[in-house]
């Protein structure tokens, strides 16, 4: 019985370590020649803290929103890229919005 909840313990905690991990954003460098601008962009993505513990797509909202400007306007990269990021408060939860703009660049095809 002891193992078991030594190992319960530990199931519980590694649940923890994984629901706290997120994406990194990317943003590689392109030489000019690399790329045609298509347009600026902007989009915004929101995470949520459940009682100040529990996260809810709070980890993904930066690479979320970076990847709906992209989309929008039929891009492959953002470049001059700006992030700004606004919260409110509720009684149970903290809700933390995230607004990605910039440059969406279409790269050229290697010949």
């Amino acid at each position: 019985m002891k193992y078991l909840s030594k190992v319960v313990a530990g199931g519980v905690f590694g649940l923890i370590l994984a629901g706290c991990t997120g994406a990194p954003i990317t943003s590689p460098h392109y030489d000019s020649s690399q790329y045609t601008v298509v347009g600026h962009s902007e989009a915004t993505a929101t995470g949520l803290m459940l009682f100040g513990v529990i996260p809810i797509r709070q980890n993904s909202r930066f690479v979320r929103a970076q990847n709906a400007a992209i989309e929008a306007k039929g891009g492959d990269a953002m470049i001059n890229t700006q992030v700004q990021e606004n919260w409110f408060w509720a009684w149970v939860l903290s809700g933390y919005t995230t607004k990605v703009s910039g440059d969406v660049i279409k790269l050229k095809s290697v010949q």
